[in-house]
């Protein structure tokens, strides 16, 4: 009798269990300036919360939310929070760090809020360090084709592929990049052949991946060989080019592919297996 209710009891556990996939979030040690005290209590994944405390009365003075999580329905929701990570002071600025290396600047005395980020023109000089990385690349952010909308965004490591993703023999370029005007992610395909340049996301609708790849934590170079060898086992559709797996940990991916008129994302989860395979690198 006790082993049947020990096995109804596990039965009820599990689906608990298999919800629970993200860890809690780090306890970010308060700030104190000029007798207040400035507090991330990260008890909403859905918002960063900032609270300011009177340190001699320990009345609450206000509260600020510094960046809400957008929230896809299709995907589970507690691995999409973001939270707060680290607090500091300077120059009368406070300045918030999120978990995925987001920054914020917190004017004190107006509350206004500034997300910092990496504008082109650093980048261009982030990319003149780099002896490997394409002259395409390069040469779509010296000549402008992404300075007018868009930053390259480095918040993802690596944030640039490369591999032949429409199949026409040439090599092409994939940079994740922020959108000026709306702050949202994306990934811009620079072709080898013509140094077009077509953006997925940052504001541009592409499938169930929305136009924000905010929720995007990790991505990968899925090769067309990789693809043949595999395509019995996973169901995938006929690749004509190289894809890319794009992939929110412990929740989904979607592949991205040319289907010969234009570039197509399926979300699939049976291909999270191959997030752990090597990235392709370039060769010189």
């Amino acid at each position: 009798m006790t082993r049947v209710v020990l096995m109804v009891y596990a039965a009820a556990l599990l689906p608990c269990l298999a919800c629970a996939k993200r860890t809690a979030p780090a306890i970010v040690a308060p700030v104190i300036h000029e007798g207040i005290r400035y507090v991330a209590p990260n008890d909403d994944g859905r918002r960063a919360l900032i609270e300011a405390w009177d340190v001699q009365t320990n009345k609450k003075l206000w509260e600020l939310t510094v960046f809400t999580n957008r929230i896809d329905p299709t995907l589970e929701e507690d691995v999409q929070w973001v939270f707060i990570k680290a607090l500091s002071v300077e120059d009368g600025v406070l300045l918030v760090t999120s978990e995925n290396a987001r920054k914020y600047q917190i004017d004190l005395k107006t509350k206004a809020i500034k997300e910092s980020e990496p504008r082109l023109s650093q980048a261009s000089q982030a990319v003149g360090q780099h002896h490997d990385i394409p002259e395409a690349l390069k040469r779509a952010i010296a000549n402008g084709f992404l300075a007018k909308d868009y930053d390259v965004s480095f918040h993802v490591n690596p944030f640039y592929l490369h591999g032949d993703f429409n199949g026409d023999g040439k090599i092409d370029i994939a940079v994740l990049v922020r959108q000026h005007s709306t702050g949202k992610i994306g990934i811009a395909i620079v072709r080898g052949a013509t140094n077009k340049v077509t953006i997925l996301g940052a504001g541009t609708a592409i499938g169930n991946g929305g136009d924000d790849f905010e929720w995007m934590d990790s991505w990968h170079v899925y090769s067309k060989e990789r693809a043949r060898h595999a395509a019995g086992e996973t169901g995938i559709p006929h690749l004509r080019g190289d894809a890319l797996l794009v992939s929110k940990s412990e929740a989904a991916s979607a592949l991205i592919y040319w289907n010969g008129k234009r570039l197509r994302l399926v979300p699939t989860r049976r291909l999270a297996w191959a997030a752990n395979r090597p990235v392709r690198r370039i060769q010189n």
